[in-house]
């Protein structure tokens, strides 16, 4: 599942949630005492050390195979980036130069990656928020709604919240950085901009807020076993590689994004903070997610999330 030495996850117990502690192909639950409290109260003030000296003590373990995994936080917020990858911001921009100017693609693509070193000097992080509650594991079928055909992929690597976190410096975020898990920020393209009123602009609550569009984990890995300015990001759609990149080409870095989404609200133990997506989503391969696609996610050390997609029932 993870080649970090160990990582939280979540997982059903008959009609319960428990906490669980992932080694190698085992699973083991986590009490209240161990944690210290709930979850969220362990992440406040997460105490990794304990939590690896819990591997070796003898304990109830269970094959990981004979476990549901589910989503592996309760965040109370939820946090997204978007436009924060350069190449895929610049394959955008360079496509609609081309399209509407006299530029060659050489020369699109030229001044878009002008524009976006710009920004990565002088602009601001893009953040918007989405509803917790569509936060789900991978053993949730993600229904695609029937309003639309035009359901896409979005996968990002997630910081998930240690302590709060409010009007934090640059140099002191990554010390309210609990750990890092797997989302696929699944969006409804064409909504995503109001055709009533093209002045109210965007509209992230109907694009990106269906029930289950946001696909979680499988594991919370600890952040000392992630580096989230070189991991690697790929996503496979029945198989086929559609995304494929890596962190180095965010616009602005964990850190630089903890820092700007602090200064207006706290960040809560527990929430999640998307980084935003690489190129390769199904707007980019003319391709949408259609009822019986797989997509299998792999992100660094964060393992692998498989989602099954399902048309919705008329």
């Amino acid at each position: 599942m993870t080649t970090a030495p160990y990582a939280l996850a979540r997982y059903r117990d008959g009609d319960a949630v428990r906490v669980g502690l992932v080694a190698g192909d085992r699973v083991r639950p986590l009490d209240a005492d161990e944690l210290g409290g709930g979850l969220n109260d362990f992440l406040s003030d997460p105490d990794w050390d304990r939590i690896a000296a819990l591997v070796d003590a003898p304990a109830a373990w269970h094959p990981l195979s004979d476990v549901t995994l589910t989503a592996p936080v309760e965040p109370r917020q939820v946090l997204q980036t978007g436009a924060n990858y350069r190449e895929h911001v610049i394959q955008l921009v360079a496509a609609g130069l081309t399209q509407n100017t006299d530029r060659t693609p050489e020369e699109a693509r030229a001044f878009a990656a002008d524009m976006m070193d710009e920004r990565a000097r002088s602009g601001e992080p893009y953040f918007f928020i989405g509803l917790p509650a569509c936060v789900v594991g991978d053993d949730v079928p993600l229904v695609l709604p029937g309003y639309s055909d035009v359901h896409d992929w979005e996968l990002e690597l997630a910081v998930v919240i240690g302590k709060e976190a409010f009007r934090v410096s640059r140099e002191e975020a990554l010390d309210h950085v609990a750990g890092y898990t797997i989302v696929n920020d699944i969006t409804t393209r064409d909504l995503v901009f109001r055709k009533d009123m093209k002045e109210i602009g965007t509209d992230w609550y109907r694009t990106k807020n269906a029930p289950g569009f946001l696909p979680t984990g499988p594991l919370l890995v600890p952040a000392r076993f992630v580096d989230p300015a070189d991991t690697d990001v790929r996503l496979e759609l029945n198989g086929q590689v559609m995304q494929d990149a890596n962190t180095s080409d965010l616009l602005f870095d964990v850190p630089a994004l903890i820092s700007a989404a602090s200064q207006t609200h706290p960040l809560l133990p527990g929430d999640l903070l998307l980084t935003g997506s690489p190129a390769g989503n199904g707007q980019h391969w003319k391709r949408f997610l259609r009822d019986g696609d797989v997509m299998t996610a792999t992100i660094g050390a964060l393992g692998t999330q498989v989602v099954r997609c399902v048309g919705e029932a008329s």
